[in-house]
């Protein structure tokens, strides 16, 4: 099975699909999407270091994804405005990243598919990355789920109950860079955000509870990975932009959707 470029390219985005719902719940309720933009713009300096320093790309990209999380939170509490800081950061790290990838000599790199994604292009050891940091994710989230929703939900909760904020902080700051890093190669470095958000942001109207968001954002992303490769497939066009299209479609559905019910049950 695995000897199939589409079946490759379909569990890839399951997997992807499955470590960035849970992720993207919490990105949603601590409104951190413009720290996960900077953080998948920061992957293409991770990559362009990766590149030079004859190291895994995997390596390079969380470890630039890390150190961009410690800049931030160590120069947030220092008179910089965070939007403004993390929009510095961000297009820094990414027009650093492509300038550095033009010193890299006797290599062919193909930028189109660090920023867009190349999935079609999975390969087993990729598949094996890949599912590896989705377990890894969806193991970090489930061992600390009480503790990241007590320090998201209030601060000032979450140390009566003995959490530590910082700590859960960096839990989500780590499994990000994982997330950001497995990504790359389905969605690329400019629609990984997206993936991130669209899925959460989609099933919040239909959410009771944050198990609930998290399982149905899961769904979704799946569906979006899945169905968007079919028809990057059949249509010819771009795999990483029609999936994160059709994620787009999920939301603007599910909007719509929950603006009608909400009519019809005050007309009752």
């Amino acid at each position: 099975m695995l000897d199939d470029f589409m079946w490759r390219a379909a569990l890839a985005g399951l997997g992807v699909g499955l470590a960035a719902a849970p992720l993207g719940c919490f990105v949603v309720w601590r409104r951190m999407a413009y720290f996960g933009d900077a953080t998948a713009h920061a992957a293409i300096l991770g990559v362009a270091l990766a590149l030079l320093w004859n190291i895994s790309i995997f390596a390079g990209v969380i470890g630039i994804a890390l150190l961009m999380a410690f800049c931030v939170s160590t120069l947030s509490g220092k008179g910089y405005a965070m939007d403004t800081l993390l929009g510095v950061m961000a297009h820094s790290a990414l027009a650093i990243g492509l300038v550095a990838v033009s010193f890299v000599s006797g290599v062919r790199i193909d930028l189109h598919a660090y920023l867009f994604g190349d999935i079609l292009a999975v390969g087993k050891s990729d598949l094996a990355i890949i599912w590896s940091g989705a377990v890894l994710v969806i193991g970090l989230m489930l061992w600390r789920w009480q503790a990241l929703l007590t320090a998201t939900l209030n601060e000032e909760l979450a140390h009566a109950s003995h959490i530590n904020p910082r700590r859960e902080q960096l839990v989500l700051t780590v499994a990000l860079a994982i997330v950001v890093a497995v990504a790359l190669k389905v969605v690329g470095a400019l629609l990984i955000a997206a993936l991130l958000i669209i899925p959460a942001a989609t099933a919040r109207p239909f959410s009771r509870t944050p198990e609930q968001m998290a399982l149905l954002a899961a769904l979704v992303a799946m569906a979006a990975t899945t169905g968007g490769l079919g028809a990057a497939y059949t249509f010819d066009t771009p795999t990483g932009p029609t999936i994160v299209s059709l994620a787009a479609v999920f939301f603007v559905i599910s909007a719509l959707a929950s603006q009608g019910w909400q009519r019809l049950t005050r007309q009752r």
